[in-house]
């Protein structure tokens, strides 16, 4: 039997989803998903303007009954991301917005120009000197702000940023755009740009744990990395689709990435990527991966694909444990991420479906 196969019996015999998941249905797609930095609550966003919010409750996830949808931008919700107050999210409406997980949303700041894309970076607590921060791409332009929405700086580019992420210090901010990425120092006292240059079309970016990678997702069907601070060029390319979607494991040894039909693995020790083959898992032939999200405790890895499909597998012995199949009516799955313990999962996709999986429950 062969791996599709018996995946294809598993899923149908039992799933995570069926199991342990809390579901529930919005009218419009899913675009995002996020966690509180806490664990305590999980966000959904639609394509309708809503944010669709669960609070964990002694422990557990609740029944769907109890979740709160919260009519937050008009017009789809492009951007999500998490703060200790609440969700960051932005939207084609020019606003951006704070919803705090049991209250009802506040106006940051509204220009022009979508938010099309937001990332969050958070200090760590022996540092409590440091504020969260907030980067806001948008249109042309990349924001930094405070936790409290607070305008630290702005910074503009020549064309629009197609993604943004910050290093794991808070020092530096990249912006993905064409003809490469553009590295800012926040706190410098002279804004100047570092570019990393490579040409095309970058369409969202990933800050290696340690700090000592950033890589792209390109129009092209091809992920471009550099090494940091030496800007070596680092090529990964032979990808069926494009692999919009990419997660760093928690020790930066692996990136995982979508835009194939299994998990593409590009090993960052042992001198690689350069020079060295990916490893794939949970191959599926025929079905396309679409969403990846790393564990952030274990070296496990989610996806899930174009079809509903949804699968974790481990890094070591390539175990595959089924999450959901394409009669949970997910649609392609569009939105993926862990809590910061590890111990839940949410998943949405294009149908609205969207739940919350408790991976700690016993039994």
């Amino acid at each position: 039997m062969s791996e599709s196969d018996a995946l294809d019996r598993a899923l149908n015999d039992s799933s995570l989803l069926a199991m342990r998941g809390r579901a529930s249905s919005a009218q419009a797609p899913i675009t995002a998903t996020a966690f509180l930095p806490d664990g305590s609550a999980c966000a959904f966003a639609d394509g309708d303007g809503v944010l669709h919010l669960t609070k964990r409750q002694a422990g557990t996830w609740p029944d769907p009954a109890s979740w709160r949808a919260v009519a937050v931008h008009d017009g789809p919700v492009l951007s999500l991301a998490a703060l200790p107050e609440g969700f960051a999210s932005g939207g084609d409406d020019q606003r951006l917005c704070l919803t705090p997980p049991a209250g009802e949303p506040v106006l940051i700041d509204k220009a022009r120009g979508w938010v099309g894309h937001l990332a969050a970076w958070l200090p760590a607590r022996a540092k409590g000197a440091e504020r969260p921060l907030l980067a806001v791409a948008r249109g042309k332009s990349v924001e930094v702000r405070d936790d409290t929405g607070r305008l630290l700086k702005t910074f503009a580019h020549a064309s629009t940023v197609e993604g943004v992420a910050f290093d794991p210090k808070g020092k530096r901010v990249f912006a993905a755009h064409y003809g490469g990425l553009s590295v800012w120092f926040i706190h410098a006292k002279f804004d100047s740009v570092r570019p990393l240059l490579w040409k095309g079309s970058h369409l969202a970016v990933a800050v290696h744990p340690a700090g000592e990678a950033v890589v792209s997702a390109m129009q092209e069907n091809a992920l471009h990395g550099w090494t940091l601070p030496a800007a070596g060029n680092l090529r990964m390319a032979g990808y069926p689709a494009k692999p919009l979607s990419m997660a760093f494991s928690r020790s930066g040894r692996w990136l995982a990435s979508s835009g194939a039909d299994a998990i593409v693995l590009w090993p960052f020790f042992g001198g690689g990527p350069a020079g060295k083959a990916p490893k794939e898992l949970a191959q599926l032939p025929g079905r396309l991966v679409t969403r990846v999200a790393f564990h952030p405790v274990d070296d496990i890895v989610a996806c899930g694909y174009d079809d509903g499909t949804a699968v974790l597998a481990e890094l070591d012995g390539e175990r595959l444990l089924p999450i959901c199949g394409p009669k949970a009516g997910l649609g392609p799955v569009s939105a993926l991420a862990f809590s910061p313990d590890g111990t839940a999962l949410a998943i949405g996709g294009e149908s609205g479906a969207m739940a919350v999986i408790d991976l700690a429950a016993k039994g």
